[in-house]
C-alpha cells in the first residue's frame, strides 16, 4: 500500500511533543493520555494564557484538539486494535470550525515564536526542538483533515530535519531522537519511487534503524520515554510481533490507568500471538472495570466490548459465539465510533456467510454501507454482495 508509510508518519509524529516539567503540563498530559482530551484542552488553554510567549503550550493545545477529534471518531484506535489500516481510506476528519482555527492559530503561533527565537539563536535547541514538534503536528492535520499526502510528508520531513539539527547540537538529547527513528522506520516503509522525492534526498529510510533508535528513546529518554513505548508497540503490531509490544501495553496500563484503549490493544496483541485465552482475560477484566464502576471505565460502550470479543472468536473460528456478540454489537451500533460500528456490520455479514445465511448477510452488509458508506469496510462490503465471503479454514 504505498501511503502506508504517510499513516504511520502522521500517526506517531505528534505524540513527540515530550512533557516538560511543569505541573500544568503535566496535568494536561495527564488527562491527555488517560483520554481525558476536554480537560486537557483546558489545562493547556491555561498554560498559554500563562505563557503566552512559550510555543511549547501552543503545540500541546494543537495536539489535543486534534487528538480529541480522532478519538470521537475512533481513528486513535483504529489502526491499534482493528490493524486494517483504515486511515488511508476512510472519510478525512471533519473537525468542527472552530476546532480547526483553534488548531491552526496555535500551530502558527507556535511557529512564529520558534522562528523568532532562532533569528536571535540559530543554535537554540529548545526553538528547534518545538518548531520541529510544530511540523510533525502540521503533519498529522494535512493527512487527517486536507487528505494532502505530499504536504504531510514533506512536514514530517522537516520535523526530521530540525531535530537533527538538535541532536547535532547536543548529542545528549534524546527525546529529540524519537522523531528521528519514526521518519527513519516511516522512510525505509516507503516504495522506492517515493523516496526519490526532492524533500527525501538524504534520507534512505531503515525500518530496523528506526526501531533501533526508539528503543533507545524508550530505554534513556526522558519526556518521551513513554511515548517511545507507545510508538514501539504500534510497530511491533505493524511487524507482527506482538511478543514485544505486550509488555510495552502492560507498562502503559500501570501509566495510563484510565486509558481504556489499551485493553482492548492488549487483547488483540494475545490475539495476535496465538493465545486466545488471554485475549478473552483481558476484555473480561475490561469489563469488570466498566461494571465496577472504576474512574474512566463507565465510558466505555458495552458494544464495543461485544465487537471485540466477538471479533476475536470471528477469526478463532468459534462463529456461534462470535455470532451472539457482534449482532448485540451492531444492533447498537449508533453507541459505536465509525470505525467500529462499520466494522461490525461487516462483520456480521461475514459470519452469516460462514453459516451460509445467505440472505441475512447480504442485509447486514447493506448496513455496513448505509451506515460509513466511504469508509474501506464499506468497500468490502459491496464486493460480498454478489460474491459470498469465504475464507479457506472455515468450511462452506
Amino acid at each position: 500500500m504505498e501511503h502506508v508509510g504517510i499513516a504511520i508518519a502522521v500517526a506517531l509524529l505528534s505524540t513527540a511533543l515530550g512533557i516538560a516539567r511543569d505541573p500544568l503540563i503535566e496535568k494536561g498530559f495527564e488527562h491527555f493520555y488517560n483520554l481525558e482530551y476536554d480537560e486537557a484542552i483546558a489545562a493547556f488553554r491555561r498554560y498559554v494564557a500563562l505563557h503566552p510567549d512559550q510555543p511549547r503550550g501552543y503545540n500541546h493545545l494543537a495536539q489535543s484538539i486534534l487528538y480529541r477529534d480522532m478519538y470521537r471518531t475512533g481513528a486513535l484506535e483504529s489502526e491499534l486494535v482493528s490493524g486494517s489500516n483504515p486511515f488511508l481510506r476512510r472519510p478525512k476528519l471533519n473537525p468542527s470550525p472552530a476546532d480547526q482555527k483553534e488548531f491552526e492559530d496555535a500551530i502558527r503561533r507556535s511557529m512564529e515564536l520558534s522562528q523568532a527565537r532562532l533569528k536571535e539563536n540559530p543554535k537554540d535547541t529548545e526553538a528547534l526542538y518545538t518548531l520541529g514538534v510544530a511540523h510533525g503536528l502540521r503533519a498529522n492535520y494535512n493527512f487527517l483533515v486536507r487528505k494532502a499526502w505530499m504536504d504531510a510528508l514533506r512536514d514530517a520531513t522537516q520535523a526530521r530535519k530540525l531535530h537533527n539539527k538538535v541532536t547535532e547540537l547536543d548529542p545528549s538529547f534524546t527525546d529529540a531522537r524519537l522523531v528521528q527513528g519514526v521518519h527513519e522506520y516511516v522512510v525505509g516503509s516507503l516504495p522506492w519511487h517515493w523516496r526519490t522525492l526532492g524533500f527525501l534526498i538524504g534520507f534512505r529510510g531503515n525500518k530496523q534503524t528506526g526501531i533501533r533508535i526508539l528503543q533507545e528513546v524508550a530505554e534513556k529518554g526522558d519526556a518521551n520515554k513513554l511515548d517511545a513505548k507507545i510508538l514501539l508497540c504500534v510497530i511491533y503490531r505493524r511487524e507482527r510481533k506482538p511478543e514485544l509490544a505486550i509488555p510495552l501495553v502492560r507498562e502503559l496500563i500501570v501509566a495510563y490507568p484510565r486509558n481504556y484503549l489499551l485493553y482492548f490493544e492488549l487483547a488483540q496483541m494475545y490475539s495476535d500471538l496465538g493465545d486466545k485465552e488471554h485475549a478473552l482475560e483481558a476484555l473480561a477484566r475490561l469489563e469488570n472495570l466498566r461494571n465496577s464502576g472504576v474512574p474512566g471505565f463507565a465510558r466505555v460502550p458495552m458494544e464495543k466490548i461485544y465487537f471485540a470479543r466477538g471479533n476475536i472468536q470471528f477469526w478463532y473460528r468459534d462463529l456461534d459465539e462470535a455470532l451472539e456478540n457482534i449482532r448485540k454489537a451492531a444492533a447498537r451500533a449508533d453507541h459505536l465510533d465509525l470505525n467500529t460500528g462499520v466494522l461490525a456490520w461487516m462483520r456480521l455479514g461475514q459470519i452469516y456467510d460462514l453459516k451460509g445465511r445467505r440472505q441475512e448477510a447480504i442485509q447486514a452488509y447493506r448496513r455496513a454501507i448505509a451506515y460509513a458508506p466511504e469508509s474501506d469496510a464499506a468497500r468490502e462490503s459491496r464486493r460480498y454482495l454478489s460474491t459470498p465471503y469465504r475464507r479457506p479454514d472455515v468450511p462452506s
